[in-house]
């Protein structure tokens, strides 16, 4: 039973991740195409902000394995 719940627990951490990324990606083009003389300071915020999602998925992934 502890597996299952693991697997839903990792598969719920890579779908917030998913959706966090599309979020992020799809508001910053929605910025570049309002001020696209912003383009890098953009960018740089999309790249780091993305990163930060991603490292909370993979805590939260090995966080689902270590409490198992």
């Amino acid at each position: 039973m502890t597996g299952s719940i693991v697997a839903i627990g990792m598969g719920l951490a890579a779908i917030g991740a998913g959706i966090g990324v599309g979020s992020i990606g799809g508001k910053a083009m929605e910025a570049i195409a309002r001020q696209p003389e912003a383009i890098g300071d953009i960018r740089s915020n999309m790249i780091l902000t993305a990163a930060l999602v991603e490292g909370a998925a993979l805590i939260a992934i090995v966080l689902s394995l270590v409490v198992k």
